[in-house]
C-alpha cells in the first residue's frame, strides 16, 4: 500500500492530500530514510512524522485497504 494512503487509513494524518504534502516536504521518514508518498508500506516498517516541534513515531502492525474508525488504531503502535 502507498505511504500516503496508509497514513490516511490508519488516521495518523487525517487527509491524503496532507499526507502527500508532508511526504513531499520531507516531513515523513520510512525506516529512517525520507519517504515519498508512493513508497510501499509493509508490516514492521517504522514511520516517523514531524510537524513543527512534534514528532510522532509509529510501527506498522497491519496493512488493510479499508478499516472502520474504531479499528484504525490497531494498524500501528506508537513508539
Amino acid at each position: 500500500m502507498r505511504l500516503d494512503k496508509y497514513l490516511k487509513i490508519s488516521r495518523l494524518i487525517k487527509r491524503r492530500t496532507v499526507a502527500n504534502e508532508a511526504c513531499d516536504n520531507g516531513r515523513v521518514t520510512l525506516n529512517g530514510k525520507p519517504a515519498r508518498a508512493s513508497a510501499e508500506v509493509k508490516p514492521g516498517d517504522i514511520i516517523e512524522i514531524s510537524f513543527g516541534n512534534r514528532t510522532t513515531k509509529a510501527e506498522v502492525i497491519a496493512v488493510e485497504e479499508a478499516v472502520r474508525k474504531e479499528a484504525a488504531g490497531e494498524l500501528f503502535r506508537y513508539l
